[in-house]
């Protein structure tokens, strides 16, 4: 498969997973539970360089008393990979894949005006033990491990042939294969990956060596779970009408009804509880905290929903500020998933602005780190 072919492959499944995934109605953390257990595909592309050893083949060249007069080695490619994973939890997932690494050739000449040139490819198919840390909300390294069984297809022209048993020789090993890299998810779904691989190999002539893949590719999870719509607003009774009756005939006027007074939730809970260390995503128990407001606003016309996120002030001041406006957008994502109107939902985030304790203590630091949720409607 040429370059552009390759590129032009990657590129359309690119841009069909950005296409989808712009579609998502959100695309803030809320699914947890779904993304550390979900199925996902990808695809990398980007180059191979291969190390294989030509030791051999210059002594074989040499047999003789012939001498080398040039040794030319084209050990770089386009290689790609194409992938389907499994999450097993937050840091570990399972991954088999196909790969191509590309073709690798030599031109050599002798002091007898011999000739051997030589090429050879490698492709097969892979499983990994993928380990994952995460650094941040959208940031995470990984390294993986495992191996991989690759069919090497080797080729040789020239009229120094004898130097090799077999112009024309294929084999199929299993070798090890490891890498390091580095992932940025946009959303839950889709995330972008940038790599460095190297597998085990032999060049199906008895040398063997590795090949390294540097690599960037996108990686899609399935089966993201939708959030749920909004009821849809229940459209006002009709008024009554009220017949037109004769002055003499009329009844004594009554009171009017006094009007409805306008009342207020208001519920605070622990950053700690509620979300993990540098984490936007709720935990089980901050959802738990949101169903019982959600329970307590059960029988009130709520008109206006406010979230606001605080932290301590250890950290800079500008990076807290935005990861309380993260937690107070998840928070109120939440709120939309159970139903509530997204209009009606205010985002805030105050950073360390106000601290309701001593920042100087452990125990103040906590009290400091809260997410509050205020609510204004009126009872029915």
């Amino acid at each position: 498969m040429t370059f552009t072919k390759k590129a032009g492959l990657m590129g359309a499944i690119g841009c069909a997973l950005v296409a989808g995934q712009a579609m998502a109605a959100d695309d803030v953390f809320i699914n947890p539970e779904w993304a550390n257990s979900a199925w996902y595909v990808g695809g990398n592309i980007g180059q191979s360089r291969a190390n294989i050893d030509d030791v051999r083949l210059i002594r074989s060249l040499t047999a003789n008393g012939a001498g080398l007069n040039s040794f030319n080695a084209d050990e770089k490619d386009v290689g790609y990979k194409l992938y389907v994973g499994k999450q097993l939890n937050q840091y570990f997932a399972v991954e088999a894949g196909f790969f191509d690494l590309g073709k690798f050739s030599f031109k050599s000449t002798t002091t007898q005006n011999g000739t051997l040139n030589g090429e050879a490819g490698f492709r097969g198919a892979n499983l990994d033990l993928v380990a994952q840390v995460p650094l941040s909300q959208r940031f995470s390294v990984f390294g993986r491990a495992g191996m991989n069984y690759a069919k090497a297809s080797t080729r040789f022209n020239g009229n120094r042939l004898f130097a090799v048993t077999n112009p024309s020789p294929s084999e199929r090993k299993l070798n090890a294969k490891a890498g390091l890299g580095l992932e940025y998810k946009f959303s839950e779904a889709l995330a972008l990956r940038g790599e460095v691989e190297r597998y085990r190999v032999n060049d199906a002539v008895g040398n063997r060596g590795d090949v390294d893949l540097f690599s960037f590719g996108l990686v899609y999870k399935i089966g993201r779970p939708a959030a749920k719509a909004a009821p849809a607003p229940v459209a006002p009774a009709p008024a009554p009408v009220v017949p037109t009756v004769a002055p003499e005939a009329a009844q004594p006027q009554l009171e009017p009804a006094k009007p409805l007074k306008p009342v207020a939730e208001k519920t605070t809970f622990s950053a700690e509880a509620a979300f993990a260390f540098d984490s936007a995503v709720l935990r089980p128990a901050g959802k738990e905290s949101l169903d019982g407001l959600l329970t307590k606003l059960q029988g009130m016309d709520a008109d206006v929903m406010i979230t606001v996120g605080h932290t301590d002030s250890i950290g800079r001041a500008a990076y807290n500020e935005k990861l309380s406006l993260r937690r107070a957008e998840s928070v109120k994502a939440y709120l939309v998933s159970k139903g509530v109107d997204a209009a009606r939902v205010y985002t805030e985030g105050k950073g360390e602005t106000q601290p309701v304790a001593d920042n100087k203590t452990a125990e103040g630091r906590a009290k400091n780190r809260r997410v509050t949720v205020e609510v204004v409607g009126t009872r029915r």
